[in-house]
């Protein structure tokens, strides 16, 4: 029995060994991820991550337009983006609404179409075709 004994020892000193080994590799592999959540990312980089369809378009107006204000509102943003308060994907009306409801009118370029001939033009040049054709 006694040699049962020593055998058992023997296995579970091995298989101590062998947990340990685990625990400290898996704090060596935990330990990267952590010193990396430590770097602060760019807080114009965090909000563009968040931003949808047209987003990154009035960001750069309203940075264009109102670069210091700007610059206060996207800190901001990043804080919340990162403290978990902002969870949704901001498109751009989202963020241009923002913009206004402080007072940044941000003014964007906006086009319209319409149909002509089975044809998207735009509006501008319809009614210089129109013109044009009145004239003759």
């Amino acid at each position: 029995m006694s040699e049962d004994d020593s055998e058992l020892e023997r296995l579970k000193a091995k298989r101590l060994a062998e947990m340990q080994q685990n625990i400290s590799r898996k704090k060596i592999e935990t330990q990267p991820t952590n010193s990396q959540s430590k770097i602060t990312k760019n807080p114009r980089d965090v909000l563009i991550e968040r931003l949808g369809f047209r987003g990154p378009e009035v960001l750069q107006n309203a940075e264009s337009q109102f670069p210091n204000d700007t610059t206060m509102v996207v800190e901001k943003l990043a804080e919340l983006i990162t403290s978990g308060e902002i969870t949704e994907i901001l498109d751009g009306g989202k963020l241009l609404a923002l913009f206004r409801s402080i007072g940044l009118n941000i003014r964007m370029e906006t086009k319209i179409n319409v149909e002509q001939d089975g044809k998207f033009v735009s509006l501008s040049d319809k009614l210089s075709s129109k013109s044009s054709d009145e004239s003759d």
